[in-house]
Formats: structure tokens, sequence, C-alpha cells
């Protein structure tokens, strides 16, 4: 659909609306009494979402690319149906596609928009495309639901429709905005089995009662479903990541080396980001049978804290 279908169909007047970017990309506006938001459909992708009178929740590089067929760096893609590289599973040998699955690079259909109270509800939905078709998956549905105000929930659910076994991994791939990634203090992962990335996938505990970022951070960590806090001396506030149906949380900041050698990332951009991912990964990957479906959530919360 175009800009004019989706406004004849969804728009809300001084509430949502719908623009495109130059390369062509169908984005939603979305301002409420409570909170500012920004939605493409490629993706389903959120790159913004901010409470009034608050600083903005998420991180969006300034040099993102918002071109059909690639990624957004930032904000809240969703990662599916594998997690980082395509490995064999069970059901398919095959370890080709694009890092992170293809539904963060898919065009998605806004199914529905209404507004309740001060919040605003939105679905949207992911079928078989050409691309999910060429790389085996082509009996599934997603759905994904958000609800925007003074708090973000988010629900993603995977519907297996083949005769056979889904195997997938799944991730809301948040990159929360801070003043200073130095300074956060991330809590709730304490006493928990994390991979470590960035020391050959090695397999950590945390003891630490807090996560203190001090160089590149990359840990899936495995078995929790505790709600994850981060703690931001610099913007004065904590931000909460509560889950349903997730038993994975993954801490991702790329520092500045890493963050030097991507193209869609300026230098110091890794500063001001950390990433809290609600998902089910690596060990924690999912297999649905025929018919069944599953649903992830996450809901993050923002509160002021003084100095």
């Amino acid at each position: 659909m175009d800009i004019q279908t989706h406004t004849d169909a969804f728009a809300i007047p001084g509430i949502l609306s719908f623009s495109a970017t130059e390369q062509g990309l169908i984005r939603a506006n979305i301002t409420t009494a409570e909170c500012s938001a920004e939605l493409y459909l490629q993706g389903a992708h959120l790159t913004a979402w901010q409470p009034v009178g608050a600083k903005p929740a998420l991180f969006l590089s300034n040099r993102s690319a918002f071109e059909p067929g690639k990624a957004i760096r930032g904000g809240v893609p969703i990662i599916f149906p594998w997690f980082g590289a395509r490995t064999a599973t069970p059901e398919s040998p095959r370890t080709d596609g694009p890092s992170h699955g293809f539904a963060r690079i898919c065009d998605w259909q806004l199914a529905f928009a209404a507004i309740s109270g001060d919040e605003i509800h939105l679905t949207l939905t992911l079928g078989p495309s050409d691309l999910s078709r060429s790389l085996g998956f082509d009996r599934f549905q997603l759905a994904y639901q958000l609800t925007l105000g003074r708090e973000l929930r988010m629900q993603l659910t995977v519907a297996n429709q083949s005769a056979t076994p889904l195997h997938f991994e799944e991730a809301l791939h948040t990159y929360l905005a801070v003043g200073d990634a130095r300074r956060v203090r991330i809590g709730g992962l304490s006493d928990t089995d994390y991979i470590d990335k960035t020391d050959s996938f090695r397999r950590k505990r945390q003891t630490d009662a807090a996560l203190v970022l001090t160089g590149e951070t990359d840990r899936p960590y495995l078995n929790t479903e505790t709600t994850v806090t981060l703690d931001d001396p610099v913007f004065k506030r904590r931000l909460s990541v509560a889950k349903t149906n997730s038993k994975t949380t993954v801490v991702w900041n790329p520092w500045a080396e890493v963050s030097a050698k991507l193209a869609d990332m300026s230098p110091d951009g890794w500063e001001r980001m950390t990433c809290i991912e609600t998902a089910n990964a690596g060990d924690n990957a999912l297999t649905l049978q025929s018919g069944e479906p599953q649903t992830m959530g996450a809901i993050i919360t923002m509160q002021e804290v003084a100095d």
C-alpha cells in the first residue's frame, strides 16, 4: 500500500499520519498526549519512542540507511528467524541468508491502528515473501502488537502453519539511548550464565550485582526471565525492560573499535547507546509444532532518578 492508501485506512487526525523517505520507505508518525514515536513499515521497525517531557528512550544512528532491503541501525529491529549468522538446525542444514534473518528487511502490513485513552495500539503482520521462500520459510505468520504511551509494550507472535516443525530464534533488538555508555549500570543479571562472544564464545557467569561496561560487550544471558534495569546517571533516569516468554537477554555495545568499522554508525555512536534485547536465542531457540503459536513480549518503562 502507498501513503494515501495507508492514510485512508489508518490515519487518526492529529495522532497518526504517514510519510515516506526519499528512497520510498513508508513510516508512521505518532503523536499522542503521552508520547511521540516513529515506525517504519519495513521491518515493522520502531525507530523512536519518547514519553512527553522526557528525552528519547531509543537510540537511532545518524548514519542509518533508510533504503529498501537495508536494515536500520537503532530503534527496535525485529530479529527472526535466526539471531546473528544463520546456523544449521535439525530441520535444515542451510547457513545462507542475511544476518539476523529477514524480518527486519521485509515490508510488513499494517493491520490495525486505534487510540484508546492516551495510548495508541498498532498491529503489523508478516507472512511469506519471495525472500523468505528463497530461504526455506514459506509457511509461517508473524504478528507484532505495539502499545505506545507512557510505557512501551511490544508483543511478537510467531505461528507455524507448516506440517513440519519450525525451528527459530527471535529478538526485539532494543537500542536504548543513554547519556554515556561508560557510566550506565545494568541490573537484574547477577548469578546468570552468559556466552561471551568477545572472548571466543566462552561460557561465563556474572557474579557482580550490576554490570558496568568497560569495553566491547556482546553477551547473550541464558535461561533468564528477569526484568533488567539500566541506571543512567547522565540522563538521571532508570529504564526497565520487563519481558514474558523470553529466556535470553542480550546486552550489546560495540565500543569504539567495532563502532568505527560500522558504516551505519558514527565513530562515537557507541557512547550514546546500549542494547538490552528480549530474545530466545542459542540454547533458548524455539521449535513450534504444526499449528502452534508462541508470543514473546517486552515492556519498557522510564523512571526519573534524583541525583
